[in-house]
């Protein structure tokens, strides 16, 4: 192997409940996975293909650390959601033995700089400066689906400043976790350390510098992040 012209970036890893961490290697993210979130965006809730876009790994914020409001938005949102951690990965997965490819689940929330996302899809430009910005994806402790097992319903709620702003339940999601891991695993190879944000429920809203937000899927964990 030839020498590295620079320092190789430090691996990023969860924290993991109990002990350890988790080695991520890919963070994929599902779009408008449940209805009433897909209506207030504007969009058709109808079941349609899901579609996913990426953040960078080292785009995730762990152990409640604060999280900077980032530059070049003045329309930053919340989005609540279950993340999906594998251990096993491979191609053409079916939704049969999706879930024995799934190491655990973790808290965590998609931050998006709307008006960018909004422009971009305007001109119909990709979202990624509005989705993948550095310290986009805060997350809390992995939890191992040997603990926990796999959870298809339980609630999904997000407080900010101590209210309430999004609350559903795991059941109302258009593509369920393993149907999920079996279409992405069509379009990619998917391998052991791979994250998937699993969509956000209604309620998605603006969030601003001293703003604490406290999230949890019932069954699995929470999140806690202040933007600062």
């Amino acid at each position: 192997m030839a020498d590295l012209v620079f320092p190789a970036p430090a691996p990023v890893s969860i924290p993991v409940a109990g002990g350890g961490a988790f080695p991520v290697r890919r963070v994929f993210c599902v779009g408008r996975n449940y209805a009433a979130h897909a209506r207030e965006m504007g969009s058709d809730p109808d079941r349609e293909p899901p579609f996913f876009f990426m953040k960078p790994a080292d785009a995730l914020v762990t152990d409640g650390a604060d999280t900077p409001y980032p530059p070049a938005t003045a329309d930053l949102h919340h989005e609540m959601e279950l993340v999906v951690g594998l251990a096993e990965g491979g191609v053409d997965i079916t939704e049969a033995e999706a879930l024995a490819h799934v190491w655990g689940y973790g808290a965590g929330l998609d931050l998006t700089r709307r008006d960018l996302q909004g422009q971009a899809k305007k001109e119909g430009k990709p979202w990624d400066m509005g989705k993948g910005f550095d310290h986009s994806a805060p997350i809390g402790l992995m939890v191992p689906a040997a603990r926990i097992g796999h959870p298809a319903a339980g609630r999904i709620v997000l407080h900010v400043n101590g209210k309430q702003r999004q609350i559903s339940d795991l059941a109302n999601m258009i593509w369920s976790v393993p149907e999920t891991i079996a279409y992405l695993s069509r379009l990619v190879r998917l391998a052991p350390g791979d994250l998937i944000f699993t969509g956000t429920p209604e309620g998605v809203a603006a969030v601003g510098r001293g703003d604490l937000l406290e999230g949890e899927v019932e069954g699995v964990g929470t999140i806690r992040t202040r933007i600062v």
